[in-house]
């Protein structure tokens, strides 16, 4: 009646800890390690490569990066890096965040535009949920664009579900024709 629309709608997606993990294969292309300080500017630059279409994480920048980074969950070891072993070039990252000890999230996987194809989004999502259920956490959860069909696929096929109820939804105004 007042003439909004849908324009996105964000899931909110959950697992348990409780429930197996696959193991994490062995790779003998890439290492996945832990971020260090150096590693700033070529994150920067794969997180702008893979979010280049999204509307807030394409455009983090080093204050955004630091501000995130000063922020009380912020764990260097929780933001794993799939690391070429030929080449040293960063192929994608996860960088999870435990809210509680009851509670983590897998809060932004990303995987260059170039690597993509190569199973990484799975294999990330997987080093993440392993890192934060050796945290000992209960649960993990998740937001993800409901229209990310290769992200969900990814998600729900280890184990996250989704209830109708934990959608976020945004709105815009239908214009004046």
């Amino acid at each position: 009646r007042l003439d909004f629309e849908r324009a996105r709608e964000l899931w909110v997606l959950r697992r348990p800890t409780d429930v197996p993990l696959p193991p994490l294969p062995e790779r003998d292309d890439l290492v996945i390690r832990g971020y260090t300080l150096a590693d700033a500017p070529v994150l920067l630059r794969v997180n702008a490569e893979a979010f280049a279409a999204h509307p807030e994480q394409g455009a983090m920048d080093v204050a955004d990066l630091g501000a995130r980074m000063a922020e009380p969950w912020f764990d260097p070891a929780g933001l794993l890096l799939a690391v070429d072993v030929g080449t040293g070039e960063l192929l994608g990252f996860h960088w999870t965040k435990q809210h509680s000890s009851a509670l983590g999230e897998v809060y932004v996987v990303g995987v260059a535009p170039a690597a993509q194809g190569r199973g990484l989004g799975r294999l990330l999502t997987l080093a993440g949920l392993h890192h934060l259920t050796a945290l000992g956490v209960d649960e993990i959860h998740l937001f993800v664009e409901s229209d990310n069909v290769a992200a969900l696929a990814v998600y729900l096929g280890l184990g996250f579900t989704h209830a109708g109820a934990d959608t976020h939804v945004m709105y815009r105004r239908r214009r004046w024709g």
